[in-house]
């Protein structure tokens, strides 16, 4: 165990955060051996995974976890079904290139998402039309309470938009150890009416797709327009897309002709990129903090010198502009410390 560390390296916004104390587990049994100590010393636990859906905006007085569990196998269960369990700490668009190399459907669509497996469910991450829920099968959890290994189902976990029982009446209370995912092996469902996906094969004078090009498409398309966290420290997309009900639409489509949605019944989804947009956010820069020129959605660290605070600041000021000028309350996606 580590004192007063640097976790700097492990968010993706690269802000300057000291851990009081700091550990790197790679298996369960280690996860529960200093679990039980830091419970003995009652200390607060932050649990770090590929670092891409957080925002520390101070230090940490108690002990942050980092899950580096890995390991991924499979389990043939029928003639075009696969059974995929990759460990929490596996990187998740390295774990996409895998099932795409053994050619399993169903995870193309959610190429190069940053982050970790273990973290996927927490936010049912989604892109493209395809969510986790769609190719979700179980997790396996650590119970934080009783440190006994739980399994969650699909019902079990709830899932919602960007949502789950994990962000909900389950936070803080389990931490997620592997995920399963159940894939196609033959007769795969390929997507690409949603994004740019159909005009990116059609650039490439691609027809009839296979699922490693639908993956490259995905690839191609989120490269052109949102910045290496390598070189530009985000956590990708910061805001949910809010939903509104059908008749709130409608009345801001009188004022507003152009607003975009996307019904669904009685509610219709309203892309927070072009609310953000429409308040003049897009490329503007405050201090060491701006929106990527690119997509409003996206906040970075643009000097590399900003602080969670100053990033967290700046988000509320768009909450603001855009509930102002809309009347619609931004939710911020990434996790806040």
């Amino acid at each position: 165990m580590h004192e007063n560390f640097s976790l700097k390296p492990y968010n993706t916004f690269g802000v300057e955060a000291i851990a009081k104390y700091f550990a790197e587990v790679h298996s369960t049994e280690e996860l529960i051996e200093i679990l039980k100590q830091s419970d003995a010393q009652r200390l607060p636990i932050l649990f770090l995974g590929g670092g891409s859906n957080i925002l520390l905006t101070k230090n940490f007085d108690g002990l942050a976890i980092l899950l580096n569990l890995q390991g991924i196998s499979e389990e043939i269960i029928g003639e075009n079904e696969v059974l995929v369990t990759a460990k929490a700490g596996e990187n998740w668009h390295k774990f996409v290139l895998f099932c795409l190399s053994k050619n399993y459907g169903g995870l193309e669509n959610l190429s190069l998402i940053p982050g970790n497996v273990g973290t996927s469910p927490m936010q049912n991450i989604g892109a493209y039309g395809i969510e986790i829920k769609d190719v979700f099968l179980s997790c396996k959890v650590l119970n934080l309470e009783t440190l006994e290994v739980e399994i969650f189902d699909l019902e079990k976990c709830r899932f919602g938009y960007r949502d789950s029982i994990f962000k909900q009446e389950g936070k803080g209370k389990y931490v997620i150890l592997e995920v399963t995912f159940k894939l196609s092996t033959k007769n795969h469902f390929i997507k690409t009416e949603y994004g740019a996906i159909q005009s990116e094969l059609e650039k490439s004078g691609i027809e009839n797709p296979s699922i490693q090009d639908i993956s490259q498409a995905v690839i191609n398309i989120r490269q052109s327009k949102l910045p290496d966290p390598k070189v530009r420290g985000n956590a990708g997309s910061f805001f949910k897309n809010p939903t509104i009900p059908l008749v709130e639409f409608e009345k801001l489509k009188q004022k507003f002709e152009n607003i975009q949605g996307y019904p669904n019944g009685k509610l219709v989804k309203v892309p927070a990129g072009w609310l953000i947009e429409q308040c003049g956010w897009k490329g503007k820069k405050i201090g060491n903090v701006a929106s990527h020129k690119l997509q409003s959605l996206v906040i970075i660290n643009a000097t590399g010198n900003a602080t969670g605070k100053e990033i967290y600041d700046f988000s509320t000021m768009i909450i603001d502009s855009v509930k102002e000028k809309f009347g619609i309350e931004l939710e911020r996606e990434v996790n806040t410390i």
